[in-house]
């Protein structure tokens, strides 16, 4: 059996522009009928790992963070509606919409890695965060998660208080740093080419085909 082609997403479940980057990405794929040629491994990156429990309201938050002003808000939202649709996703955001801490997002998707249920998960996740206004810092949503994906709810959720996981998702993040990773989504082919930000649906098939021509895929 032939390798397959690695391509490790680098992203966070609260980031607009991941979700948008992955449907572009998986349209790239499916353009050249190349799902069974890829395989996809999902990267932690926490946008906002010092988000209090209960959350911060959205555009308070970028506000603060990056000067946002209402106005500009408005548009932006508008804006990655607009693309969301093109691919495919519903974005529904709401004035009362916040960006939560997503430390216990990534350590369930860490725990989904091991039984093929990882892209599953995040999807879910995505949309319930940005589609149904749900907060996924809170464990009863990710419970509903996991159930939706076929995955043992106990289990996995034992997961959020053991400290070895909770180690394991900070030196991967940590490690990514190191490696340069500062924004998301940046997605890595065969661990050697990185893009970062979501490209357009040709910039990935351009470089999907570069390296499914070769005879290992």
């Amino acid at each position: 059996m032939a390798e397959k082609l690695r391509i490790d997403i680098i992203s966070d479940v609260v980031c607009p522009w991941c979700i948008i980057g992955f449907q572009r990405l998986t349209r790239a794929i499916e353009e050249l009928g190349a799902e069974d040629k890829v395989t996809i491994v999902w990267q932690p990156f926490q946008l906002n790992p010092h988000i209090p429990p209960e959350g911060e309201n959205l555009r308070e938050h970028l506000a603060k963070k990056y000067g946002t002003s209402t106005a500009e808000s408005v548009h932006a939202r508008s804006h990655l509606t607009q693309l969301g649709a093109e691919v495919g996703f519903q974005f529904d955001y709401f004035d009362e919409m916040k960006t939560v801490n997503t430390r216990d997002a990534h350590i369930l998707l860490g725990y989904a890695s091991e039984f093929g249920k990882q892209t599953e998960l995040a999807m879910r996740l995505f949309s319930a965060f940005f589609s149904e206004r749900k907060d996924i810092s809170n464990r009863s949503v990710l419970s509903e998660a996991l159930t939706a994906v076929g995955l043992d709810t106990l289990s996995a959720l034992s997961k959020l208080d053991d400290p070895q996981s909770i180690n394991e998702l900070e030196a991967t993040v940590e490690q990514l740093r190191q490696l340069g990773v500062s924004s998301v989504p940046t997605v890595v082919f065969n661990q050697t080419d990185a893009l970062t930000g979501a490209q357009p649906v040709e910039v990935y098939k351009q470089l999907l085909e570069e390296f499914l021509s070769t005879s290992e895929y």
